[in-house]
């Protein structure tokens, strides 16, 4: 991931001496920039390589000396994708690496703790540089690796076996929690308070922090939470039989009857044979005993702060990805099929290809509706009813397309889609975002937003409306030039959520 990191990597100031902490493994030696200090590629736990793949992750071993972190680890196994730096697929296993991003001065500042994205099956720690952020805001921020797809969610009768709780398949969750452990332990060194750490993602970043909120096995390593994008799905885990069923089939397409065959393959071999299965949390087990929507009403996060919030144009992206990307896009002849075979009939009534630009763009707006918006207002009620919950929603549909989007060269209108949002709050894979002056204030008010509930629990910006707290009102996140930053209260309604929130609305995605 050489070119990765020679995008990310700021320049360092030129007086300021390398700085030295000591973990609780050993001394790290990072660096000094115009925007603080950063320490990259610090392992949290011991390569899961061996007969360490597919174990809950072991802490990691002393090292003697002083270790340099001014690079960052490997990326986790994943196959190449769009995404800068991320041209050819990675095949390592050691990978459970973080890194710490902290201004000057030895105050015990307020932690975020970032969760990346990437369907957990792609992505990294690097794929944000909040260097800025954290100086800004005055908080410490860290990114985090975990194991993903097969190697990070793989459930079987064997692994049951193997774990203490008798369920598997949560393997980059634990990775997770093992990096918030090593937060706990390490980041009052770091000039981070133990006892206010945030942790944060989008995504599935965002489903991930939905899944620790309800997890049992994170109390006390964690004080709120922040859910961009993630809840999809209501967040819901697989099943104990569900996971365990797809990991027999994940094992007979690689021609393996047990786990000594399974652990024999080479990383390349598992991650040719991951596609086309479900990769997700598994329900039942210490870490996650009940699925996190009967977790929350149950009381689980109660007392815990959560920012959560979904974008106004979510769908375009997996629009675009399923047609226009192709170079097939989306007809006015096909769109009533795809519409009734996706959504059913109703769906095609309450949208009408004659309000939208294109049968794409109609398309994606039933799907971020149905995917993204209606399970973020779902969960802002159920969290409501045991704690306070912040609402918001980005809704500049004039923002530039993320990088991997800008890099296709197209003209597609993806508007506020999923992801967007990312790239006004920290250097998106460690690039510069083309902004223009009102939307660069809009990302300064969200940063705002964003650093205010990190360090006091409460999302506030200077001059702008607060946050609203609890359910049926939203802040809706967009330039001055489209109304500004305002409180809504027909977000349920524009994204048609009395028909989504029912049952019988088939899911997709």
């Amino acid at each position: 991931m050489a070119l990765a990191a020679a995008l990310v990597t700021p320049v360092p100031a030129q007086a300021a001496d390398p700085p030295v902490v000591r973990t609780d493994a050993g001394w790290v030696r990072g660096e000094t920039t115009a925007e603080g200090r950063q320490f990259l590629g610090i392992p949290y736990a011991q390569p899961p390589v061996g007969g360490l793949r597919w174990r809950e992750p072991r802490p990691v071993r002393p090292w003697q000396g002083v270790r340099t972190a001014r690079d960052f680890g490997n990326t986790c196994v994943q196959s190449a994708s769009w995404d800068p730096g991320y041209e050819q697929p990675s095949h390592t296993e050691n990978c459970l690496d973080l890194n710490v991003y902290a201004p000057e001065g030895v105050a015990r500042r307020a932690v975020l703790v970032w969760f990346h994205g990437g369907g957990l099956t792609a992505g990294a720690g690097q794929d944000v540089v909040p260097d800025t952020f954290a100086r800004q805001t005055g908080t410490v921020v860290v990114t985090v690796n975990y194991r993903l797809g097969a190697m990070g969610f793989l459930a079987t009768a064997g692994l049951d076996d193997e774990a203490h709780d008798g369920v598997s398949g949560n393997f980059g969750m634990l990775d997770q929690q093992a990096a918030l452990r090593w937060v706990r332990a390490n980041i009052g060194r770091f000039g981070g308070d133990p006892g206010r750490v945030t942790i944060a993602g989008e995504s599935a970043g965002g489903r991930s922090v939905c899944t620790q909120l309800a997890s049992p096995t994170a109390k006390g390593l964690l004080r709120a939470g922040i859910i961009q994008s993630g809840a999809y799905g209501d967040c819901a885990a697989r099943t104990q039989e569900t996971a365990v069923a797809q990991g027999a089939a994940f094992a007979s397409k690689l021609g393996c009857a047990d786990l000594a065959c399974l652990r024999a393959k080479p990383a390349a071999e598992i991650l040719a044979g991951q596609g086309g299965f479900d990769w997700a949390p598994v329900a039942g087990g210490a870490f996650l005993p009940r699925q996190p929507k009967e977790a929350f009403a149950r009381g689980a996060a109660a007392g815990l702060p959560v920012m959560n919030g979904a974008n106004q144009d979510e769908g375009r992206l997996f629009a675009f990805g399923r047609f226009d990307l192709n170079g097939t896009p989306l007809t006015a002849d096909q769109y009533p099929t795809v519409m009734r075979t996706d959504y059913g009939e109703a769906a095609l009534t309450r949208y009408p290809l004659s309000s939208y630009p294109s049968p794409t763009i109609a398309y994606a707006t039933a799907l971020g509706d149905q995917l993204f918006a209606c399970p973020a207002l779902r969960l802002d009620g159920t969290l409501a009813r045991r704690g306070q919950v912040y609402a918001y929603e980005f809704a500049d549909r004039t923002s530039p397309p993320f990088a991997s989007l800008r890099n296709l060269g197209t003209d597609f209108d993806f508007g506020a889609t999923h992801v967007n949002e990312v790239q006004y709050l920290f250097k998106h894979f460690g690039l510069p975002t083309p902004l223009n002056a009102e939307q660069r204030t809009l990302a300064r008010q969200m940063v705002q937003y964003w650093g205010s509930f990190v360090r006091e629990g409460v999302p506030r910006a200077t001059g702008q409306p607060a946050m609203p707290a609890g359910t049926g009102t939203v802040l809706a996140l967009r330039p001055t030039s489209t109304g500004g930053n305002v409180l809504s209260n027909t977000v349920h309604r524009e994204h048609r959520c009395n028909l989504w929130d029912t049952e019988r609305v088939t899911q997709t995605g």
